[in-house]
């Protein structure tokens, strides 16, 4: 049996430092996600939000392409870095198109119907999956896009444990359940094999609120 993992924001704060001092030129060169790039690319620039944006890369992928980003975490360690980072690595004309700002998911919630974009990456959900979905997708405008990863714990293929058993993310399945089909046209929903062997299975949603959509 699988033990749930307790990745609250002090074990993050934590463990965010620790790799920073350690791996901070590393962490600031690391790329946007694959998925977010290939499925989002052609989008028109709007209002973005990244929700649990980590070390930045997205946000910074984003804001170079005409995006003004809402990039949150409740890590102040992490917070500090991708902001240096996007200074460094856009300027600072366009790095001023990112507001960093500290917050936890658990509870926090987007100004509702604001957003173009609602990205959510990798976030390990401490509630219901579904509640933190629906929190998520609330900020998205008719017309606009949630995109959502999460890492499988357990490979749904096989039924084996993944490098991320344990954890408590988005899935195919509570992503459809959460969104219903009145409001929201899904574009991706399923389970991708990261490339390289053995390192996991990846739920990756896009879907996109109706026009008229309340």
């Amino acid at each position: 049996m699988v033990e749930t993992m307790t990745l609250d924001r002090e074990f993050w704060e934590r463990r965010w430092t620790e790799v920073l001092d350690e791996h901070g030129d590393t962490v600031a060169r690391m790329p946007p996600n694959a998925h977010l790039t290939a499925e989002v690319g052609d989008l028109p620039a709007g209002r973005a939000l990244d929700a649990g944006c980590g070390h930045g890369a997205e946000t910074i992928w984003l804001a170079a392409r005409g995006w003004t980003v809402t990039a949150l975490d409740f890590s102040p360690a992490v917070l500090e870095h991708a902001r240096a980072t996007a200074e460094e690595a856009l300027g600072a004309e366009i790095a001023g198109r990112i507001d960093f700002i500290e917050g936890d998911l658990t509870t926090w919630a987007p100004e509702p119907g604001y957003f173009d974009l609602v990205v959510c990456l990798y976030v390990h959900s401490a509630g219901a999956v579904h509640e933190l979905i629906q929190r998520m997708a609330s900020g998205v405008i008719p017309g606009g896009t949630l995109f959502l990863v999460g890492h499988r714990p357990i490979d749904p293929d096989t039924g084996a444990e993944t490098p991320a058993a344990g954890q408590v993310q988005v899935s195919v399945d509570e992503a459809r359940a959460a969104l219903g089909s009145e409001q929201w046209d899904i574009a991706v929903a399923e389970d991708r094999r990261r490339p390289a062997a053995k390192s996991g299975v990846d739920a990756v949603i896009c879907a996109r609120r109706r026009e008229g959509a309340s």
